[in-house]
């Protein structure tokens, strides 16, 4: 593992040149502040070189603090390995229909809040705990459905309580051998827990890694600390240099199918069981007419002996 030149951002570096602010980013003694603790805020920190590195590790210390209280705060802070740059937008402050990596750390529960004010709830399976991190790969063509915190696109995720910590807080995104794993170090221990792994990710080289958050209605000051870049040395064998010589010209994820085929099981729950129990109660009910009817042509037949 080694760091890779000109990568690093730390505050007062050298290598700070090599990074860009937008919109409402600041530089202050400590880090870059994306965005204040303030309404209607966006801001974002590019780097201005690509990175063509085959497989790498990045490490961010950021951190979100402010005055709402839970689930009064928002809206959360997003880092990036996509094609596009310095383009402002609804996605945490970048654009949407992105091309390339996101992975979120969303501090607000957008579809939570959307169906307590439909008086409906999730079930016990598909509820989330926020802060939540996630990630998504995008072609160009994909769109974050931010009404439903990404989750119709996301590759998996964990929840993460990271707001108003007295600790540092850490995320550790991995890419080698065509897969992605994402770590957290939020708890003060200097121990990375597991959040996502997911193999067969296809990301193109030559992209750019960035930095943006964004508030609405709600705020929260999003800080970043630092972004550490370190390039990995990878052993392959005959076999896997040959099955990954062909040049990735699009961001893509070989088993995405299958992920969304577990999302909409999940979400299909609800509704297999609302039926599942209609139709035992019908069932229930027919039985029961059932054996009216057989019972009354008895007892008439029964009659009829008598007399």
């Amino acid at each position: 593992v080694e760091p890779y030149p000109q990568r690093f951002l730390r505050v007062g570096s050298s290598s700070s040149s090599h990074w860009e602010l937008m919109g409402d980013a600041m530089v202050t003694t400590e880090q870059v502040r994306l965005t204040t603790d303030m309404q209607s805020k966006q801001g974002a920190v590019w780097s201005r070189i690509p990175c063509h590195l085959r497989d790498w590790e990045l490490q961010v210390h950021f951190k979100i603090h402010g005055q709402g209280k839970k689930n009064l705060n928002g809206d959360g802070l997003a880092i990036w390995y996509t094609k596009e740059r310095m383009q402002k937008g609804p996605v945490f402050g970048n654009q949407d229909l992105f091309t390339g990596l996101g992975v979120f750390v969303d501090t607000y529960p957008n579809e939570e809040k959307h169906l307590e004010a439909q008086k409906t709830r999730y079930t016990t399976r598909t509820q989330r705990i926020f802060p939540f991190v996630l990630a998504m790969v995008g072609n160009g063509s994909i769109s974050y459905d931010h009404e439903r915190d990404g989750r119709p696109t996301e590759l998996g995720g964990c929840n993460a309580m990271v707001r108003n910590l007295n600790h540092d807080t850490f995320i550790f995104i991995r890419y080698v051998r065509r897969r992605l794993t994402i770590m957290i170090d939020i708890d003060g221990q200097h121990e990375w827990r597991d959040c996502l792994d997911i193999p067969g990710v296809r990301l193109p080289q030559g992209y750019y890694f960035g930095a943006s958050a964004v508030t609405g209605d709600l705020s929260d000051n999003h800080d970043v600390v630092s972004l550490k870049l370190y390039q990995l040395t990878v052993l392959r064998s005959e076999t896997e240099e040959k099955e990954e010589e062909d040049e990735i010209t699009l961001p893509s994820v070989d088993n995405m199918d299958l992920l969304r085929m577990g999302e909409n099981e999940e979400g299909w729950s609800s509704i297999a069981m609302f039926f599942t129990i209609l139709f035992s109660m019908l069932g229930c009910f027919l039985l029961i007419v059932v054996g009216l009817i057989v019972y009354s042509h008895w007892n008439e037949n029964r009659r009829k002996r008598f007399y």
